[in-house]
């Protein structure tokens, strides 16, 4: 009896995540605003009534949809945090990873932050708090590798790193909506060289 209910229990979690990673998908492409339910529920092969048990409305879904990003996003982060290097190697490696792929499937076409900010913005006010948060918390992360790294000699001592980190992180996101619109890495590489210049010793 206890193993069925584990199985009943995994499979109603893995259809849910399922919802999930097909409206990702389906977000990155068309908006959350370009996004119906019909279409969503078709594309998952579930029954609308699957939908609800899950999410009680379509913004309940984009706010799971969103918490679930920014949770895996910063779970990522720290993976990287626990890194045996310095602070200044850790942090390159996270600028760097937004030019690891092709232009056409690269970071600002993956990210939800890039895609939907403005969006909701006027949308959702929940929404808008969840991507919100997300990013101050990345913000958060990147101050501690500028501390790190001029802990370790590896980075410029900065005198306000919390500040520094959003600057630099507003830098990118600019880079990356640009990279998106002008379908070139220029942008990025832009970027880089001046984080490096701003920050190397």
């Amino acid at each position: 009896m206890l193993q069925r209910g584990m199985k009943a229990a995994k499979k109603s979690e893995d259809t849910r995540n399922h919802i999930l990673s097909v409206g990702r998908d389906m977000v990155l492409t068309g908006g959350f605003g370009g996004v119906g339910l019909k279409a969503l529920l078709e594309r998952c092969s579930v029954p609308k009534g699957s939908f609800y048990y899950y999410f009680s409305s379509k913004e309940a879904f984009g706010c799971c949809l969103l918490q679930d990003y920014v949770d895996e996003y910063l779970q990522r982060m720290d993976t990287l945090l626990a890194l045996p290097e310095s602070g200044g190697a850790k942090l390159m490696r996270f600028w760097s990873a937004w030019l690891e792929d092709d232009c056409s499937d690269g970071i600002a076409d993956r990210c939800l932050v890039v895609k939907l900010a403005a969006e909701i913005s006027d949308l959702s006010e929940d929404m808008r708090a969840i991507l919100n948060d997300g990013v101050e918390q990345l913000v958060g992360r990147v101050a501690l590798l500028l501390e790190e790294g001029a802990a370790d000699g590896s980075l410029r001592p900065q005198a306000d790193p919390k500040s520094i980190a959003g600057i630099l992180y507003a830098q990118w996101l600019g880079a990356a909506v640009l990279a998106k619109l002008s379908k070139s890495k220029t942008p990025l590489l832009l970027a880089l060289s001046d984080t490096r210049a701003r920050l190397e010793p």
